[in-house]
């Protein structure tokens, strides 16, 4: 009787890469530095505008930031692809720490003008170096680019709340200046992106950004003809709008209910740790349970979270700003993920996003000032609901 064949030896199974943070740490502190630029600065923009006496225009600065981050974002992908990613990162944070610099000369001298120029340069500063994300998606290889970027929005959490413990000192630089607290942020926010550009001296990127094949992918208008493109784009852009509109404008809600910039910096606090702080979770939960899960449990948080900034006390302002920032994430997630497999939709799909936001915060504003707040937030509840249309249009 022949005996049975030994078995085949064990195979050892290859452990996945390890990330090289050696590498990778000062992509991620400067993304830090300039999440925390941005909590000091241009989202309690709309406090500086109305602290200047013009209260029906205190959504015109986040209008200002998402039109020149619409218009920039193709400026400064050509400079990566031509130049590298660190030429260009470093060039959006100098021209972010210019524009800071200008939006606090501005504030502090009552000069409207000069605070909108210095906004609108910090907007189109954050055009480029949102960039980063595909930067550190390229600095490791496939099977970790979902861990690398995982870590890169943990980085922008913490760049949030280490401002948020600053609070207090930029309340003093404020008093030793002789300006608000709100203004000396802008020149807090300057001084971090400043920081920013030197980290990208001594980054050394691994690879340069993926070239374009010509020919290889169909155009614009083929690609909005494809099943679930447009829908995809709806919920993308709702996510934005609202979610922007909102932030933008709920801090003016909370200065007016008596808040102090320590409160107001807690509640964006929270509301970027639901932005970012749960990707290591909504993603899995997307990629095992379909994109219409995405859709409809984003289109129920953010509409709860207009809801919930009616509300009276201050508390509910807390939980609507994190609400705010979770339901953004899991349809963006869920957005991106679909909106993947069509290239040549991503960017004008981004730019009806920055439209969507920067038509929310102007016209949002000019609901406050003759309708007040509430009235904006029940708008943002309906609106709330276009991406159930989306999950409806969608597969899984």
């Amino acid at each position: 009787m022949a005996e049975p064949p030994a078995p085949a030896p064990a195979v050892p199974t290859a452990a996945a890469p390890a990330l090289p943070l050696g590498r990778l740490f000062p992509l991620y502190a400067a993304q830090a530095l300039a999440t925390g630029a941005t909590t000091v600065s241009t989202i309690l923009a709309a406090l500086v505008v109305g602290n200047l006496g013009f209260t029906s225009l205190i959504g015109l600065p986040a209008t200002l930031i998402s039109a020149s981050a619409a218009l920039s974002a193709g400026l400064f992908g050509a400079l990566m692809l031509s130049r590298g990613r660190r030429v260009g990162l470093a060039s959006a944070f100098v021209l972010g720490a210019v524009g800071a610099g200008l939006g606090f000369a501005g504030a502090r001298a009552g000069l409207l003008p000069v605070f909108l120029l210095g906004a609108s340069l910090m907007g189109a500063a954050q055009g480029g170096y949102q960039q980063a994300r595909y930067a550190a998606a390229e600095s490791v290889p496939e099977s970790r680019r979902g861990t690398a970027l995982g870590l890169l929005m943990l980085m922008s959490v913490a760049g949030s709340l280490l401002m948020t413990g600053f609070s207090g000192g930029v309340e003093r630089l404020g008093e030793r200046l002789g300006a608000s607290p709100e203004v000396a942020g802008w020149l807090v926010g300057g001084g971090l992106l400043g920081v920013a550009a030197l980290l990208m001296l001594v980054w050394r990127p691994v690879a340069g950004p993926a070239q374009r094949v010509a020919g290889a992918r169909p155009g614009f208008a083929a690609t909005f003809r494809q099943p679930g493109v447009r829908s995809t784009a709806l919920a993308l852009a709702t996510a934005q709008g609202l979610m922007v509109t909102l932030m933008s404008l709920t801090p003016h809600r909370a200065h007016e209910m008596g808040v102090d910039h320590a409160g107001v910096a807690a509640l964006i606090s929270g509301h970027i740790v639901g932005m970012f702080g749960f990707g290591w979770l909504t993603g899995p939960l997307i990629d095992r349970l379909g994109v219409r899960v995405g859709y409809v449990g984003g289109s129920a948080l953010l509409g709860a979270a207009a809801l919930t900034a009616t509300l009276p006390g201050t508390a509910w302002l807390g939980v609507s700003m994190f609400v705010l920032g979770l339901g953004w994430n899991l349809a963006f997630v869920s957005g991106s993920k679909a909106l993947s497999r069509h290239p040549a939709a991503q960017g004008v799909t981004d730019g009806l996003g920055y439209v969507a936001a920067g038509a929310g915060t102007l016209l949002g504003g000019l609901i406050i000032a003759r309708a007040g707040f509430p009235v904006l937030a029940y708008a943002c509840a309906v609106l709330a609901l276009l991406p159930l249309l989306s999950a409806w249009r969608a597969g899984r």
